[in-house]
């Protein structure tokens, strides 16, 4: 018996085990969002913007390893979801999108909230289609879920006309898909891989470097394995920070522009680097040119075209982290490497990575704060200085894990992803880390984090200005802060060198905000009011809690590597 395409596709999403949609309606999606509601078991999240309605999304499928699905009008709604697509995109993270669109027979005839949204996502997407045939809906859904999951995930998005959301048709779900010219690549290149692993084994300064391949494909723990066999230390980017446990005596640091000085060093002289999963862009490697020069470089990723895409590699290996990591498992062994290891902590020590203790609370004592506090959560941070803290002083290991936005460094990802986590699993501690900055891009979130009963605890580190670009205005453009100040009006001076007794009062009020929304608020301007704080956020289980860190205007992050530099020529101090 036939069916509407609006059934079929409550059908299809019942038998995918989605439980959750992130959901906005509009014109072209009210068949679709009357027939979830007549169906009533699956969960509709109705977030306040549909950029925040994908983040959320996002944040769901990092914490639940499951496909996010989202559901939005076409126009308006559509295009809204371009900026989520694309940091899904480039982190790798699962996510079926389904548009509305109008009618068939109005495509391409400039009709109200109209868009070529397939045309507009084409590169930011592992596929984009509308569907064009009742008749091939089935299949194309599973065929998105299908490809989102598989390989290098991502986004997939099916543009849904309105009349095919009506229309009827076959009834059946395929189980299964075959799409011609989708390959994955479930094995090793097994020659490859040996040749790699003999590299390390004769290797005098061996280096690991973990993306964020490794914590995508699961293998964190074939990592640690292969790690603690060979004693050979590890440098992870920041989106690989998990990949191994922080306390491993092995592990040196997150490396890159923001890296700890021992682990760039380690880099720039290593014989042989190892890394996987990690795609080489611009904020890892520096000057390409300087990258680790001294060193055969093996490289494993599951995307055949990052291969020697940005560094041209010595051993090119094809693979899933995961596989690749087993397999060595059964070759590698034992290794010394103590002198090697010795030399890393001596450069460690020579400039560890440590901020003043003598000028009152620093964003490491409030990273600090929550290594003490929490002993499984899950971090969820924005983009900016507070992202770089976060990576550089948060404990991370099996039961406290680090969401972050790394590819695209959307500003307001941190806070609907962290409510998309919560959401997943929400019996978790949830703690988003934001800077006032990318928290006020998504701040409407509040309302559907209430509504939802979602009570994370967000970490908002206040400095008055937009950070990270303060930073690059401070360091290499004669303090001249251009567009930074939050709290600079119409008539403050036309040139100002930084904050003064005579700046207007910071808009908004976070305190009272945060309670206009039902949430609870906390100031802290001291560092021993942290702990107190984040244990009072912590104990709030009827609604989320701001908790408003004041910190200093001229706090850096250190170390830094300008622009274009090789990653052994850092910035150590503040000018």
């Amino acid at each position: 018996m036939d069916i509407t395409g609006k059934k079929l596709f409550v059908k299809a999403l019942l038998e995918e085990g989605v439980d959750t949609v992130f959901a906005y309606p509009g014109g072209t999606v009210t068949d679709l969002f009357d027939e979830l509601y007549l169906n009533g078991k699956i969960d509709l999240v109705l977030p306040r913007h549909e950029q925040a309605l994908v983040h959320e999304a996002e944040g769901y499928a990092r914490e639940t390893g499951k496909t996010g699905v989202c559901l939005v009008t076409s126009g308006p709604g559509a295009t809204n979801t371009v900026t989520a697509i694309a940091d899904a995109f480039y982190d790798s993270i699962p996510l079926v999108v389904f548009t509305g669109q109008v009618p068939l027979n109005l495509i391409g005839n400039d009709a109200f909230q109209e868009v070529d949204i397939v045309g507009m996502t084409r590169g930011i997407t592992k596929y984009s289609v509308t569907v064009r045939d009742r008749k091939d809906l089935g299949r194309t859904i599973k065929m998105a879920f299908h490809i989102a999951k598989t390989g290098k995930p991502g986004p997939v998005l099916i543009d849904l006309p309105k009349d095919i959301q009506t229309a009827t048709g076959p009834a059946e779900y395929p189980d299964h898909v075959e799409i011609r010219g989708y390959k994955i690549n479930e094995g090793v290149h097994l020659g490859q891989l040996k040749k790699a692993t003999k590299l390390l084994k004769v290797a005098r300064r061996p280096l690991i470097l973990a993306g964020g391949g490794v914590n995508i494909a699961g293998a964190s723990e074939l990592l640690e394995q292969v790690v603690n066999i060979t004693h050979v230390p590890v440098v992870t980017t920041v989106m690989g920070k998990g990949a191994i446990p922080t306390d491993n005596p092995y592990y040196v640091g997150s490396s890159g522009m923001h890296g700890r000085y021992a682990a760039n060093i380690a880099v720039s002289k290593c014989d042989v680097l190892f890394s996987i999963g990690t795609r080489f862009n611009d904020r890892i490697t520096g000057d390409l040119n300087e990258f680790a020069p001294k060193a055969k470089i093996i490289h494993v990723d599951i995307d055949a075209a990052a291969i020697s895409r940005n560094v041209v590699v010595d051993v090119p290996i094809v693979a899933d982290a995961k596989v690749a990591l087993q397999q060595m498992l059964e070759w590698v062994e034992p290794k010394d490497t103590d002198e090697w290891v010795k030399q890393i902590a001596a450069w460690d020590h020579e400039n560890p990575l440590e901020m003043r203790r003598d000028k009152g609370m620093t964003p490491q004592m409030i990273m600090e704060g929550l290594n003490q506090v929490y002993d499984e959560v899950t971090y969820v941070t924005d983009v900016g200085q507070h992202q770089m803290w976060a990576s550089q002083y948060l404990d991370v290991n099996k039961n406290k894990r680090m969401i972050t936005s790394g590819g695209l460094g959307t500003m307001g990802f941190g806070f609907p992803a962290a409510l998309g986590a919560k959401m997943g699993h929400r019996d978790r501690d949830v703690v988003c880390i934001t800077g006032d900055g990318g928290f006020q891009m998504n701040m409407q979130e509040m309302a559907t984090a209430v509504v939802q009963q979602t009570p994370i605890t967000v970490c908002l580190l206040n400095n008055y200005y937009l950070g990270m670009v303060r930073q690059m205005q401070q360091l290499f453009y004669g303090k001249r802060y251009s567009a930074t100040c939050l709290r600079r009006r119409k008539g403050c001076p036309e040139h100002c060198k930084g904050p003064n007794e005579n700046c207007p009062p910071y808009v908004p009020d976070f305190m009272k905000w945060a309670e206009s929304y039902g949430a609870h608020g906390i100031r802290v301007t001291k560092e021993e009011d942290i702990i107190p704080a984040l244990e009072a956020a912590k104990q709030n289980t009827d609604a989320p809690t701001v908790i408003e860190f004041m910190v200093a205007t001229e706090e850096i992050v250190l170390p830094m590597v300008p622009g274009g530099n090789p990653m052994n020529n850092m910035i150590l101090k503040s000018k």
